[in-house]
């Protein structure tokens, strides 16, 4: 019997194994921030979009959009990578 590879992930479940994320705002262009490629190269990046029915929903990486919300993680999230990461719960999200 062959075990199904889910494509989503709780970010509950992402916050138990990574810790609390903290929300990053962009300052400056993402090439010229020094931080920002230092998190993407270290795979700590979440990026949070807004699915077509209007709720949340994040992807592992950094994806550049006008309308996306950044969360950078203390720990690696190359484990939860291609997964599409549901049920945000921004009172998981450190201030």
């Amino acid at each position: 019997m062959k075990l199904l590879k889910t494509k989503t992930a709780r970010f509950s479940h992402v916050v138990d194994k990574c810790g609390k994320p903290e929300v990053y705002t962009l300052w400056q262009k993402p090439s010229a921030d020094r931080h920002l490629q230092a998190e993407i190269k270290k795979h700590h990046v979440m990026t949070i979009l807004k699915s077509e029915s209007g709720t949340d929903f994040g992807i592992v990486a950094f994806k550049e959009s006008t309308d996306a919300r950044y969360l950078i993680f203390r720990k690696s999230l190359k484990h939860f990578e291609g997964k599409r990461i549901i049920g945000i719960d921004w009172a998981l999200v450190r201030e």
